[in-house]
């Protein structure tokens, strides 16, 4: 896991709309949906909250990495990719209880532990 470049952190911080979390099922097929329960933590991970996953859970507890992507309020675009943890205890799924809506279930949280870090096809990390 790396820590995100200042540049990243900072975009992340201006980040519009969902993002785009993907993963990759065993049979080889990606499987992408639209997020908005998410949090950068400070070393270099995202946090996601499971509130309605079913293909993306599956893909997570049989190995899948992932990627997120976003797009900051100037339309530029990044791509984080990395390995992925489902947590459903620890201090890291009780933070994510405190943030995610109460109207969501919260069943675990998703943890993309950035490896690479693209804009555009630049790699930036």
């Amino acid at each position: 896991m790396l820590v995100l470049p200042e540049k990243v952190s900072k975009a992340w911080d201006e980040k519009k709309g969902p993002v785009i979390f993907t993963t990759v099922g065993k049979d080889g097929v990606p499987n992408t949906i639209y997020v908005t329960c998410v949090k950068k933590l400070d070393d270099g991970a995202i946090v996601i909250a499971d509130n309605y996953f079913h293909k993306t859970q599956e893909n997570i507890l049989a190995g899948s990495k992932g990627s997120v992507l976003f797009i900051t309020g100037e339309n530029k675009a990044f791509q984080l990719k990395g390995a992925i943890e489902y947590l459903k205890e620890g201090d890291i799924f009780e933070d994510m209880k405190t943030w995610n809506p109460k109207k969501h279930p919260g069943h675990a949280a998703a943890v993309l532990r950035v490896e690479q870090v693209f804009s555009g096809s630049e790699k930036l990390a």
